[in-house]
């Protein structure tokens, strides 16, 4: 069963999400769709191996608004998942 990532709000410059299926020690990403650019803060790594968990990502100041998307990338640094689009104000 392949790894999924579900973007589930944003509120007060938080994101939550839910995963299944992630491997421990994958990394979990924010990226700016327009440029396709891996932003290089936030980064989450997953420390459980749970078959299903939640993340709260806390945006730093940094982060501008646009669409962006969560990227899971497995303990090698291949693609895994990928959330939906959703916009940050």
């Amino acid at each position: 069963m392949k790894p999924v990532i579900s973007f589930v709000e944003i509120e007060n410059r938080v994101i939550s999400a839910t995963y299944r299926r992630m491997m421990q020690k994958a990394k979990v990403v924010l990226v700016e769709r327009a440029s396709g650019r891996q932003l290089a803060d936030p980064v989450t790594t997953i420390a459980s191996p749970v078959p299903v968990g939640a993340l709260r990502i806390k945006l730093p100041e940094t982060v501008g608004p646009g669409t962006y998307f969560l990227k899971a990338l497995n303990g090698h640094g291949e693609d895994a998942a990928q959330s939906a689009d959703f916009e940050i104000a």
